[in-house]
Order: structure tokens, then C-alpha cells, then sequence
């Protein structure tokens, strides 16, 4: 079974795949959060992009840029580029749900126009020098739109088809379509990943229960909320308070180094929000370290969740 790391916007940069690998060990594979906008063909990758996939800042580490688009020359353009810097594989992201986003008819917006997909995806294809996987919803509105995908998706050479078997309408809300997943298992002759609530160890169990000729699991709000749970799963040591704080305390160090407080800040409660609740009476401490406006207050609230709480025997993801 390989591990992946999803990409989570403002979440899984190259500072915290860095971190979590030098505690937690690395994951099978790490995607990059999506690369948006693509360089212009004949230009560069911006700073802020090349800073991101610079091979330097992601050493040691099996990183699969993914990339946010709807236009296949710069799609193939940027694909070049990594293959220049050594990427060996490129994402296309048919997956995100953000308004901004579907509105431009990227993301899982482009599950709701399916003969511009197709004309994305001929394009893609067809002019890609990397081999290209998918990361994808199973429709804009209704889950049932997935049988026509799966005839699309059909017809190309797809390195990887990872399926978060949610519309995009649906967000992060319900409970994921397993149903469909099985249906891209009988229809596709293709390496599949399932990526979708698998909260805690016996989440990501009992889906290769379900599906026991899943090749790949993609972890995503579970890892943040459990950075041990990938470890745990190949039958490491599970989460303990030490890791947990070494783990924070180290991630903090790299923000500071590369952001501006009030951007490490809100960064750092991110991933706070997702771990605390693996402690015990989470209610108060979550509440402090939503209301801290610095990062001393930000500070005051860890130490006391650490030093009044306890972790949780099966700690797992809870959404809010």
C-alpha cells in the first residue's frame, strides 16, 4: 500500500513536507499544493511557484507537482519546465471546490463542462513530456455524473486516477460515494488512489477491506490532524505528546524563518485547529487558539493543551 500526501492550499508547502518527513518520516509521495497561475509559454515559474518546487527545498522527498489549469499549452509548457528541473510526474487537479476557483472553470469546475474537459485533456495528453495523473471529484452537481467521466477518462493514458468520491457542490460536507469508487475499479484499467475521510488508522483499514486491491490511500485532513497516523499504519510508533510537540515546534521554526508573524500565525492555527482535535475536552483550548491574535497568546494556548490534556487513545480528525 503506498502513502500519499494530498495538496491542501496553504497547508502541505515544502516547509511542512520537510518537517513531517524529518519527524514522522516520509510518506510514499507528496503532491505540491495546486501551482496556479501557470507561466505564460516561454517564461518562467513565478518566485513564490519556484520557491515551492525547487528540487533544493524538496530533497529526499518523492514530490508530484500538481498543477491548476484549464489551458493545455501552458499546462504542457509548466510540464516541461519540471521535467527540466527533474519531476518525474505531473498532477492535473480536476478537484478543487473553491468558488474562486470552479468559477473560472479550473478545478472541479471543469466536471461540469465535459466537452471542454475533453478538449483539456486531448491537449494535455497529447503534449505533456511527463507522464500526467489526475486528482478528481466525481462530478459537479450529482454523483451520478461520474459515469460519463469514467468514459472520458477512459480514453487517456492516465498515470494515476485519485478519486475523492465527493461532488463538488458537496465541498467537504456527507459522506464520500464509495460506491462510485467501485465503479471506477470495474471500468478502469488503470492505478487508482482513493482520497476521502480516512480520519484514522482503522478509516484507512477498513477501506482496503473494502477495496483490497487498492494499490494507493492519499491522507489528507487526517495526517494534519495525526502527523504519526502514516507511520503508524506501516507499524511505527503511533502519536505521542513528545513527537506531536517536536513536530509543532520545529514547523513554527520554519515558518518563522520564511513568513512574516501575522502569516505564521495564521498558518500555525491552521494546523492546530486539525491536531487538537486528537486531545481530550478539546472544546477550550480549540476556542483559545482560534481567538489568538499573536503569537505569544498563540504560544500560551499550545502549552496549556499540552500540558493539561491528554491525547486521545484513537486519535482521529473531527470536523467542526
Amino acid at each position: 500500500m503506498l502513502l500519499s500526501l494530498a495538496p491542501m492550499e496553504g497547508i502541505t508547502g515544502y516547509a511542512f513536507r520537510r518537517v513531517h518527513a524529518e519527524v514522522f518520516g516520509a510518506l510514499d509521495r507528496y503532491y505540491t499544493p495546486f501551482i496556479s497561475p501557470l507561466p505564460k509559454v516561454g517564461t518562467p515559474f513565478s518566485k513564490r511557484n519556484s520557491r515551492e518546487l525547487d528540487p533544493a527545498n524538496n530533497q529526499g522527498l518523492d514530490v508530484v507537482p500538481q498543477l491548476l489549469t484549464n489551458d493545455a499549452d501552458r499546462f504542457a509548457w509548466a510540464a516541461g519546465l519540471l521535467a527540466d528541473m527533474g519531476y518525474k510526474e505531473v498532477n492535473l487537479n480536476l478537484g478543487c471546490p473553491s468558488g474562486t476557483v470552479t468559477a473560472k472553470g479550473k478545478g472541479s469546475g471543469l466536471l461540469a463542462d465535459v466537452p471542454a474537459l475533453e478538449r483539456l485533456l486531448d491537449g494535455v495528453f497529447a503534449r505533456s513530456p511527463l507522464p500526467v495523473s489526475i486528482k478528481t471529484r466525481i462530478g459537479y452537481t450529482r454523483p451520478d455524473e461520474f459515469d460519463r467521466l469514467l468514459d472520458v477518462f477512459a480514453r487517456y493514458p492516465i498515470h494515476e486516477l485519485i478519486i475523492h468520491p465527493r461532488t463538488r457542490v458537496e465541498f467537504y460536507k456527507g459522506t464520500p460515494h464509495r460506491e462510485a469508487f467501485a465503479k471506477a475499479h470495474a471500468a478502469l484499467d488503470r492505478p487508482l488512489c482513493y482520497n476521502g475521510d480516512l480520519f484514522c488508522e482503522e478509516d484507512c483499514r477498513e477501506l482496503m477491506r473494502q477495496f483490497p486491491n487498492t494499490r494507493a490511500l492519499m491522507l489528507g485532513r487526517g495526517l494534519i490532524a495525526n502527523p504519526a497516523l502514516a507511520q503508524s499504519l506501516g507499524g511505527g510508533e503511533a502519536l505521542c505528546k513528545a513527537s506531536l510537540r517536536a513536530f509543532h515546534d520545529r514547523l513554527l521554526e520554519a515558518y518563522q524563518a520564511k513568513y512574516p508573524a501575522h502569516v505564521t500565525l495564521g498558518r500555525m492555527r491552521e494546523i492546530a485547529k486539525h491536531f487538537v482535535c486528537c486531545f481530550d475536552a478539546p472544546e477550550k483550548p480549540r476556542k483559545a487558539i482560534r481567538k489568538a491574535t499573536r503569537i505569544e497568546a498563540y504560544l500560551d494556548a499550545i502549552d496549556r493543551l499540552f500540558a493539561e490534556h491528554e491525547l486521545n487513545e484513537n486519535p482521529r480528525f473531527i470536523a467542526e
